[in-house]
């Protein structure tokens, strides 16, 4: 922790308005997660510095003498924001605020930075530093926010009732900050979140998948999932995944609760990715779970077909979440459909065949496929964990010989269908198709190579059979 934060404040931005304070009758500090950053010792990308002014005016004044051209002003929320260099800046007006019980929108006053401090969510993001020029460097820390970062604990400068009331997303934010820093919640904070939870109903749905993407993007995201169910708050943003959890038994026989499952794969991705969509992949691999599951007498549970309709369950969900309807979602999509692919390699026999279908599958995406059906193995019997990753492993060298050596990976068949028209002098049709998937069924199959010459040679001899004529050529 740091003591002396002077030394610390050595952005140009900070010396900047230090000196432009010296002739003005207002003072400034920086605020919020700079300074819990700070005094965790971790880099920030984003400083907030609230005005006991007119902040709108001070931060055209401070972006004229760092030379920053574009200042994006806010007037109906007291900001102003612009980017110098490496960093953003953004600059509000202190203020206190007061609530409608339906609306998260608030009522603003111009106040103090006492007023500013008391309106944060909490206590450690309410920590300020003066940049005053007499006073430059120095804390200002109401709450003990210093003494909740050293315990590690998530705290609301007032009754976290009235806070959550105020602004119910905070629910979300405190469950947020607990899983990025590795924090407790404070007890009062998790009983309110539990009496309030059906308020973040009121929330959009883009702030909600916002604060989602952040649990998921923390060092071990099944915190964040895991304080959602307990604090009644999974039900309202996503009831799906809840659906996932618990034990049934019939006949002594039991399946594993899946949600628990899920958050363990997501916390295995983790280990090795931060990439954020093969995170959601990992979240939703086992989605369609509840709606397969059936009970036979001899095999006991089983979950047919939870991948392919898991697939189709993704476009829905992401539509939900407001998540983008692109690329990042067929990604997603491809990978739940997949999940299994590898799995039944590992317990079956290795072929050329299986594994050149599984390439042209999976595409580029291969490698994070594989990642996801490691990440997938759960057990807790060490032996079984061995044995898997033991065949993994074999299963991945295979695919790196047969990728090499066929080259199937996002492959197009080596004659396409504008030199099957050509050749037998026919326009688009019926036919064409069929070539072109016989073709292509023959390279998988291991029957012909990858190559222009035998893929031409049976294009031919398919065109016979089926009765075309080779167009005839003159020299």
């Amino acid at each position: 922790m740091y003591e002396d934060f002077t030394a610390h404040l050595s952005h140009p931005v900070f010396k900047v308005i230090k000196k432009y304070l010296e002739d003005k009758d207002y003072s400034a500090f920086v605020i919020g997660g700079f300074v819990r950053d700070l005094l965790r010792e971790n880099k920030s990308k984003d400083i907030d510095i609230v005005v006991d002014g007119d902040a709108l005016e001070f931060a055209k004044d401070i972006a004229q003498i760092l030379r920053v051209k574009k200042v994006s002003v806010f007037k109906n929320f007291g900001t102003a924001h612009f980017r110098y260099k490496d960093i953003d800046v953004e600059f509000v007006t202190a203020r206190k605020e007061s609530y409608s019980k339906d609306s998260r929108k608030p009522m603003v006053k111009q106040g103090t930075l006492k007023d500013d401090q008391y309106r944060r969510d909490f206590t450690i993001n309410a920590l300020a530093i003066d940049l005053g020029p007499h006073s430059f460097g120095t804390l200002v820390d109401p709450f003990n926010g210093v003494s909740d970062i050293k315990i590690g604990l998530i705290k609301t400068p007032l009754d976290p009732s009235e806070t959550f009331s105020d602004d119910p997303l905070r629910m979300l934010r405190a469950i947020r900050f607990a899983s990025q820093l590795d924090f407790k919640i404070d007890i009062s904070c998790l009983k309110s979140i539990k009496e309030q939870s059906e308020r973040i109903k009121i929330i959009s749905r883009e702030r909600i998948t916002d604060e989602i993407n952040k649990i998921l993007l923390s060092p071990e995201p099944s915190r964040g999932f895991k304080l959602l169910k307990s604090t009644g708050l999974l039900q309202y943003i996503f009831p799906e995944l809840l659906e996932l959890s618990g034990i049934e038994t019939i006949n002594g026989k039991s399946h594993k609760d899946n949600f628990l499952h899920t958050l363990q794969v997501v916390d295995n991705i983790s280990k090795s990715s931060d990439h954020l969509w093969l995170r959601w992949a990992a979240l939703l691999h086992d989605i369609a779970k509840p709606a397969t599951k059936r009970f036979d007498k001899k095999v006991g549970w089983t979950f047919h077909g939870h991948e392919e309709l898991g697939s189709k369950m993704v476009p829905r969900i992401f539509k939900s979440h407001r998540l983008p309807l692109d690329a990042k979602m067929k990604y997603v999509q491809k990978l739940v459909r997949l999940h299994l692919r590898p799995i039944a390699l590992v317990k079956g026999s290795v072929t050329d065949t299986a594994i050149r279908r599984l390439l042209n599958e999976a595409g580029e995406d291969i490698d994070d496929l594989m990642l996801l059906c490691n990440a997938d193995i759960t057990s807790k019997n060490e032996f079984k964990v061995k044995r898997y990753q033991e065949n993994f492993k074999m299963v991945s060298e295979k695919l790196q010989l047969v990728e090499e050596k066929d080259k199937i990976r996002n492959f197009q068949p080596p004659v396409n269908g504008e030199e099957i028209m050509k050749t037998f002098d026919i326009g688009p049709c019926y036919e064409v198709g069929v070539i072109k998937g016989k073709i292509k069924e023959a390279i998988l199959e291991g029957e012909i190579s990858n190559s222009y010459q035998e893929a031409k040679e049976l294009m031919l001899n398919i065109g016979k059979e089926l009765g075309l004529k080779e167009k005839e050529t003159h020299n």
